[in-house]
């Protein structure tokens, strides 16, 4: 009998400690993210993660969402979209996501779409760091974008040029999906308003060869160049333009980040660069959104990052996502999750505004245009 008592005893313990981890799992969401860590696109996952990662670690330092923390699970991706497939797969598996987050290229957000991956899980994927018009088109119903689109881009960009008397235009842009789509976005937006397309070059994704490009483009004498480039390729090409004597004005999508351009390659060369951004700038407390990150910024003191566009970016994203998770209610399923975000009319995310509906999952229209200045700073 004792023997009896004593294995029921380690029974119920058991049962005591496996209770114990399943109420501490239910009493966690987890939010998945797949985006480069590592590669030419480093800086840029690194600091998207950084600002949805700054804005959990405020929800949950105030009690989390209906009283359960966020996590956010990342994984590298290196910017290759067979690892993106990969991970993501290998992450509904082992960290059961409510929802995905971040992902970054036109790429590989598209690899994800074709593979089915989000509709056989039924995932929402929020906050893509892509605005290509061939994944806009296609409106999928679990997609959900918190930036302007590419397309807005550009046509702010010749709009811009086009009523200061600039008609010659050429485009540096990276062949690959990303690159080809805004590319046929460019050439519409420069025929609509009247101008001609000089040249075009365009460069392998994951490098910085850029060269012929940069002779191509110089013969035709172009006015303004529209780089449809990362960081580092539009680092090198304007780097290199400028050292072959090419002295149009350039002007580089949001995908491009100021601050590192100008470590690469020196605010003499950096200086006169032009680039649209699709969140207010990260030094304006005049926006209620900027000010709130820099609080939090000053209070949970991230490391080894700034507060810079694409964190401001990584950020917005997260701060929607988790408006749509106190809108499910509590023990959120992906399936509410995707519901709620599709209940947001003009959300107000600190005077940069959201809207989704079940036809419309592009949220945001704001686009600016910016300035690099001679000390190699931003100008908005």
């Amino acid at each position: 009998m004792m023997k009896l008592i004593s294995f029921l005893g380690r029974v119920w313990a058991a049962v005591l400690i496996g209770l114990a981890s399943f109420s501490a799992n239910a009493a966690e969401i987890v939010v998945g993210q797949v985006a480069p860590f590592s590669g030419p696109l480093a800086p840029t996952g690194t600091s998207m993660r950084a600002g949805a990662q700054l804005y959990f670690d405020a929800v949950n330092a105030s009690g989390g969402i209906h009283g359960a923390q966020l996590r956010l699970v990342s994984k590298d991706d290196g910017y290759i979209t067979a690892e993106t497939i990969r991970l993501a797969r290998e992450m509904l598996k082992e960290e059961r996501p409510v929802a995905f987050f971040g992902f970054v290229g036109t790429g590989n957000v598209e690899a994800i779409l074709e593979n089915g991956l989000l509709s056989e899980a039924g995932i929402p994927l929020i906050a893509v760091r892509t605005g290509a018009a061939s994944i806009v088109q296609r409106n999928d119903p679990l997609l959900f974008m918190t930036r302007a689109t590419y397309a807005a881009e550009v046509n702010k960009i010749v709009g811009q040029y086009a009523t200061t008397g600039y008609s010659s235009f050429a485009i540096l842009y990276q062949d690959d999906a990303f690159g080809r789509d805004v590319l046929g976005s460019a050439e519409r937006a420069i025929k609509e308003a009247g101008g001609s397309l000089v040249a075009t070059g365009s460069y392998v994704k994951n490098t910085t060869d850029v060269g012929a490009a940069v002779k191509t483009i110089a013969a035709a004498k172009p006015q303004a160049v529209i780089m449809i480039a990362n960081t580092a390729a539009s680092s090198e090409f304007l780097k290199q333009s400028r050292e072959y004597g090419n002295f149009a004005q350039y002007v580089a999508l949001s995908v491009t980040d100021a601050a590192q351009v100008v470590k690469r390659i020196g605010a003499d060369k950096a200086a006169g660069l032009v680039l649209t951004q699709v969140v207010p700038d990260p030094d304006s407390p005049t926006f209620p959104l900027i000010k709130e990150i820099q609080n939090n910024f000053a209070k949970f003191k991230p490391q080894d990052v700034t507060v810079n566009h694409t964190l401001v970016e990584g950020y917005l994203g997260a701060k929607v996502l988790v408006e749509a998770l106190r809108r499910a209610g509590p023990n959120p399923s992906r399936q509410k999750v995707r519901e709620a975000l599709e209940t947001m009319k003009s959300y107000d995310a600190g005077e940069v505004f959201i809207s989704f509906s079940a036809n419309r999952h592009t949220g945001s229209r704001y686009v600016d245009i910016t300035i690099v200045n001679q000390a190699g700073k931003l100008l908005h």
